[in-house]
């Protein structure tokens, strides 16, 4: 990671550890600007052009408090394989479902959680002024689904249900990508921390089957972080 200083300005990054697929260079850009600001950023790139990523929290992104399983991305399509039996009620004259169905059902959203890719980069102003801070992601990294449960159907179902209970755009896998760039404005004597990656969505929902003579099994939570988009988390400390 390369660091340009001007005037007392130190820039810093520590490394976060994870499976990525092309590795490049970043750095932390600063420079002092003549008078404060209080502008909230600006953001340059293919894909991170939002305010929302300009805008500068006060702590790092908070973590899923769930054991999850990350799904592979080849596996989204894939339905599980259920070997139950249905529950007594079946006989000749019984309702008739056809067969089994594997379901999983929304209940609740409960807000957005970010994934880094890469480092997580920090650039200390040590000015008595305002100063520009600029950070650029170093590496391409993909990021999918994970869950917490036992899901009876696949994963690209679950988002389907997940798409038409909150009128949101979830998928399967987001790739964040080397060289997208964003600035903003560092206080005097802060630093300013940025971490490049994906926005998952948490969804809180129930998993059963239906068996053929209508019958079904317990429902089961599933708790499911899901992508949503690719941006930047930045806080001050």
């Amino acid at each position: 990671m390369g660091i340009r200083t001007r005037r007392t300005v130190i820039a810093s990054s520590t490394a976060l550890l994870l499976c990525l697929g092309v590795v490049g260079t970043a750095y932390a850009d600063q420079a002092v600007s003549p008078s404060p600001s209080s502008g909230a950023g600006e953001a340059r790139g293919t894909e991170s052009d939002t305010s929302e990523d300009t805008v500068v929290n006060t702590a790092p992104p908070r973590e899923p408090e769930e054991e999850l399983t990350e799904v592979p991305a080849e596996t989204v399509d894939d339905e599980p394989t259920y070997t139950g039996k249905p529950t007594p009620g079946d006989h000749p004259n019984g309702p008739d479902c056809g067969a089994p169905q594997s379901v999983y059902r929304a209940k609740t959203r409960n807000g957005e959680y970010h994934r880094g890719v890469g480092p997580t980069n920090a650039n200390h102003n040590g000015t008595s002024r305002t100063a520009r801070s600029t950070f650029t992601s170093e590496v391409t990294g993909e990021v999918g689904v994970a869950v917490q449960g036992e899901l009876e159907t696949s994963v690209n179902r679950m988002l389907a249900a997940i798409k038409a209970k909150f009128n949101v755009t979830v998928t399967a896998k987001l790739t964040a990508k080397l060289g997208n760039s964003i600035a903003v404005d560092t206080p005097p004597h802060r630093t300013t921390h940025a971490k490049y990656g994906v926005y998952r969505l948490k969804h809180t929902g129930v998993s059963y089957v239906i068996h053929s003579n209508c019958t079904t099994t317990p429902e089961k939570k599933v708790v499911s972080y899901s992508p949503y988009r690719v941006g930047w988390n930045l806080w001050e400390s």
